[in-house]
């Protein structure tokens, strides 16, 4: 039933899928016990074409913003079971590219993006603080203007790509005064002096992604890697938002799916009392409530998605689509699981994993409580 995509889309699904059977999942346990994925992953994925599809064909990207590629490769990564891996590639490319085309300048373009497109240069991006969450015009790191540089200090925790990231854009108070109007988008590298990452984040799932705290000790970031204008970095992450919103809807409900589709499998195979699992009243009911609740999400989402090609999906709509189907998510998650019973809770089974990444998902890219403020005030509330 869904139409929104064409041969190319499907052509790019199949290959896309084609390299994660070869190159993820065979692998993937093992980067999960390890805590952390390989940073080669990033330079097959570029490789192969599957990072930056946005960035222009000059700088090595695929030249097209059609989100759409982006929705596949989210999607795939979800119907495999990869949770971790995956979310580091979709946040490299869904949330930090963004800001990069839309607020480099020439050289900053010339200097990073050839390098972003092909995976040699991994990308994070660092707001959330120790003691600042979703409010994000409360932001404690500084960086104090000083000749050609700005001289950071602070901290931030739970950043995706922490260990891993080369670039990183960190949010910092350039005038501590202002709320809004304050806070300055500045790109720290790798190796800069001050500059340390903690330890990798032991988390409940989505183990193969690192998540890192950073720590910054009068870091001189140079103006040069300033990401737009000084007091402007509030109103660039608002309006980069939705997407990022929009990209955790599309993960929710293919990873809903992907639970789905697993138990449908196991319950046709398991049997109870001599009958396959399949057979009982109750099973039929609870994976019919799940299907529906599926494809009616999906619907929605696949509409945003082409709001968001177009220009119009506004706050409300991304941030509706992320708590509903981060629920979804969740509540899929947690009733497919109980179709395997004790296997369900051993983590060599997909359902296991899906269940323990789902958690996650309404408290990052803004709470869903945060989620429902935004819904309820474009009701005028």
């Amino acid at each position: 039933m869904r139409s929104i995509f064409d041969d190319v889309h499907d052509e790019f699904r199949r290959s896309f899928s084609s390299w994660v059977a070869k190159v993820i999942v065979p692998n993937y346990m093992e980067w999960e016990r390890a805590g952390i994925s390989p940073r080669e992953i990033y330079a097959s994925a570029g490789a192969n074409g599957f990072l930056g599809m946005q960035i222009p064909t000059e700088y090595g990207g695929g030249g097209s913003d059609d989100f759409r590629f982006n929705q596949v490769v989210a999607e795939e990564f979800a119907y495999a079971g990869i949770g971790g891996a995956g979310l580091g590639i979709t946040l490299h490319n869904d949330i930090t590219i963004p800001y990069y085309l839309e607020l480099a300048n020439d050289e900053q373009r010339d200097r990073w993006l050839p390098r972003i497109a092909s995976g040699e240069l991994i990308t994070a991006i660092a707001m959330t603080e120790p003691g600042t969450g979703s409010d994000l015009a409360s932001v404690g790191t500084t960086a104090v203007r000083d000749g050609d540089s700005y001289i950071v200090n602070g901290s931030k925790t739970f950043i995706t790509n922490g260990i891993n990231s080369d670039l990183i854009i960190v949010v910092a108070k350039t005038d501590p005064t202002a709320r809004h109007t304050g806070m300055t988008l500045l790109v720290a590298e790798r190796g800069m002096a001050g500059f340390e990452r903690g330890r990798n984040l032991d988390k409940i799932g989505n183990h193969s992604q690192d998540t890192a705290e950073l720590f910054f000790d009068d870091v001189r970031i140079p103006v040069s890697n300033r990401l737009g204008d000084e007091g402007q970095a509030f109103r660039y992450l608002s309006s980069n938002l939705a997407q990022e919103r929009l990209s955790i809807a599309i993960t929710g409900v293919a990873s809903a799916r992907a639970a789905l589709n697993w138990t449908v499998e196991y319950v046709r195979e398991r049997h109870a009392f001599g009958s396959p699992l399949s057979s009982f009243q109750n099973t039929k009911f609870v994976l019919a409530e799940v299907k529906t609740s599926i494809d009616v999400a999906q619907a929605y989402v696949d509409q945003c998605v082409m709001a968001l090609n177009a220009g119009t999906l506004s706050p409300a709509e991304a941030a509706q689509a992320k708590y509903w189907c981060t629920d979804l998510q969740k509540e899929a998650a947690d009733r497919c699981l109980q179709f395997f019973g004790g296997y369900g809770y051993t983590v060599e089974y997909p359902i296991a994993r899906n269940y323990a990444d789902a958690r996650v998902t309404s408290i990052y890219g803004g709470t869903n409580e945060i989620m429902k403020t935004i819904i309820a005030k474009s009701l005028g509330l």
